[in-house]
């Protein structure tokens, strides 16, 4: 695996956050700048995700995709929703991230 695919993974994830994030703008889509950017961030998304499949394992971009973009998610409706951070949540969210690096640099799948 090179770093190249990581880093098109990582636009992945930001482009993932952009689109969830103008979901809730899009307040049910009837806002139409927020739902474009909907279609448009889920579509780059979910482009770039299979151009990362290319390099990166399955299992593996998943697990960082949709673990780093929940993380991520999270920290948007905190910062722009002032929405409540608990301790359940942070220990979720640390559960998450420390998953995806087990996954990442321990499972002899990404290796291969």
């Amino acid at each position: 695996m090179n770093m190249n695919a990581f880093l098109v993974l990582l636009a992945a994830i930001v482009s993932e956050v952009v689109g969830t994030t103008s979901l809730k703008l899009s307040d049910s889509f009837s806002r139409p700048l927020p739902s474009l950017m909907v279609v448009l961030g889920y579509g780059l998304s979910f482009y770039l995700m299979s151009l990362s499949l290319k390099q990166i394992p399955l299992g593996v971009a998943y697990a960082i995709w949709s673990g780093l973009g929940t993380a991520a998610t999270v920290a948007v409706g905190v910062l722009l929703w002032k929405e409540s951070l608990d301790l359940a949540r942070i220990i979720g969210i640390a559960l998450i991230i420390a998953g995806v690096l087990v996954l990442n640099f321990l499972s002899k799948t990404a290796a291969a």
